[in-house]
């Protein structure tokens, strides 16, 4: 008869048992699965741990090191500020902590903190500074966590006040994600709303203009012009799909980026920092 655990289930002879998790990183890893929420509560990569400390915003639980990592300065910033702000750190076998990891390649570094706080919608709007309208962005359907970080890291350089994306099937912040966005995801306010439709409408009824981008466009983003100085979204969708006929019909303008070799589209990343930093270029002319 094969040997049994406590509750009646049976396992090869030799294979060790699950390793033993502390509560707060059990929470932590079924925050991140949890769709209701943002997420960000396991951050991979170098960078990615390093702004989440020095940012300050969330509460780090532990930072886990791979014992194989070579010094470099961006761990030894990670390890003086984890001192200096009382984070447990714990060296691990370099395979023990790839066991551990959600994204390809961790560098070595893997920190466990609380989960991202959601901004609000409204306050995207009402809270924006008097002598500047609001610029904000919203994804539609993009699912790929590397594209979301990209996209994130934009975001912060073109200094956008805000990110909306879909409660179902769009990508919230992933470990990938994370260490795609290089630690914008600590300085960058993001919402999620249950349909982007309404969203879109209820920023359409506060003043704030809603432009798609969109492959079938006549319009180029390059003639945007005035639009871009006031209050404004800009509404990104997935490569393939793009943007869904609801949220097509909430926009006022749909514009395009000029193509003007054999391929017909750009990465969503790619067109969201081109278009962002447009509406920036507009904004200062």
């Amino acid at each position: 008869m094969k040997p049994r655990n406590e509750r009646g289930s049976s396992r090869k002879p030799g294979r060790r048992p699950p390793r033993t998790r502390s509560p707060q990183r059990d929470g932590a890893q079924r925050a991140t699965r949890d769709d209701r929420g943002l997420g960000g509560t396991q951050v991979e990569g170098r960078q990615a741990v390093r702004e989440l400390l020095l940012a300050g915003r969330r509460r780090v639980h532990e930072i886990v090191v791979s014992e194989e990592l070579d010094e470099n300065p961006v761990m030894t910033d990670i390890l003086d500020l984890a001192r200096d702000q009382r984070v447990p750190v714990r060296k691990v076998p370099r395979r023990e902590l790839e066991r551990e990891a959600r994204s390809e390649a961790p560098q070595g570094v893997i920190a466990f903190a609380q989960e991202i706080v959601e901004a609000d919608l409204a306050g995207f709007v009402s809270d924006a500074p008097t002598k500047r309208k609001p610029f904000l962005i919203a994804v539609d359907g993009v699912t790929d966590p590397g594209n979301l970080g990209s996209i994130l890291r934009s975001c912060d350089g073109a200094g956008v006040d805000g990110v909306i994306l879909p409660r179902h099937r769009a990508v919230h912040v992933t470990p990938t994600a994370a260490k795609s966005a290089a630690g914008a995801v600590e300085y960058v306010p993001m919402c999620i709303v249950g349909g982007l439709p309404t969203a879109l409408r209820q920023l359409k009824e506060a003043g704030v203009w809603i432009v798609g981008l969109h492959d079938a466009a006549d319009k180029s983003i390059f003639d945007i012009g005035d639009l871009a100085r006031e209050p404004i979204c800009l509404v990104l969708g997935a490569e393939g799909p793009g943007l869904s006929r609801l949220v097509r019909e909430r926009c006022d303008v749909l514009v395009s980026i000029p193509m003007l070799g054999s391929l017909s589209s750009l990465n969503v990343s790619a067109a969201t920092a081109l278009a962002a930093y447009e509406i920036v270029r507009a904004r200062r002319a």
